[in-house]
């Protein structure tokens, strides 16, 4: 397995968050974790990425473990996160945000080259690469985020609620970045308050309830299943 969480626990405040989750991505997948607000899918991410301690449990990254280590050694490893806030510095200018995601790298011309071929793909991006990314519009900075965290070159991307606060016409197009970034050997960990948009973009699903995965499957399956229709589709 290319990424394995085992029996993983967290804790908030002595509160127990999220309780003992298994769960598991083969390479090149698109996974994704969907479930209503406070069922723990953000505590995941942070877990995966060294941002929170887990209280128990394992989590293996091509074969090595990743809990216990510290976030910058896990971005090493090739585990980036895009968290909920985009984590852009708003008052660099989008060019000068891009290049802090390379800032682990020592490959110059490459990371260059990377750089180029990144606006190329984000046209959107390079006709504002001079621009702070404080002025621009929700959906440009959640591509810029998405765009920096390419810049590290990661094998798993963990991506936290990319289309929150986003325009229906930008959903999609952010649901197509997605789907293009996967397709370039990108393995991505999803989590999405939009369970439509994150059953029709992965390959397999699970559903987290109150700290708890209480659904796993096909996600071509779980978006025609009746209860993850009503329950998570608004059906």
């Amino acid at each position: 397995m290319w990424l394995e969480i085992r029996d993983l626990a967290v804790r908030y405040e002595g509160a127990e968050v999220v309780k003992g989750v298994s769960m598991h991505l083969e390479q090149g997948e698109i996974v994704t974790l969907i479930g209503r607000n406070g069922a723990g899918k953000s505590t995941i991410l942070r877990a995966v990425s060294g941002l929170k301690a887990p209280a128990r449990g394992e989590i293996r990254f091509d074969g090595h473990r990743v809990d216990g280590q510290k976030p910058q050694s896990i971005v090493k490893m090739g585990i980036v996160q895009v968290p909920q806030d985009r984590g852009l510095f708003p008052y660099m200018t989008v060019a000068e945000n891009l290049k802090v995601g390379a800032y682990l790298r020592k490959d110059r011309k490459a990371t260059a080259a990377d750089l180029e071929e990144i606006l190329k793909h984000f046209p959107r991006l390079k006709e504002r690469a001079r621009q702070q990314a404080s002025t621009l519009s929700g959906g440009e900075q959640q591509m810029l985020a998405i765009a920096t965290a390419v810049m590290c070159r990661p094998k798993v991307l963990l991506l936290d609620e990319p289309s929150m606060g986003l325009s229906p016409l930008m959903v999609g197009e952010i649901g197509k970045i997605i789907r293009e970034i996967n397709d370039a050997g990108t393995t991505v960990l999803l989590v999405e308050q939009n369970s439509r948009l994150a059953l029709k973009l992965a390959t397999r699903a699970y559903v987290l309830e109150t700290g708890n995965i209480v659904v796993e499957g096909d996600a071509a399956d779980l978006l025609h299943s009746e209860h993850v229709r009503k329950a998570y589709l608004g059906e």
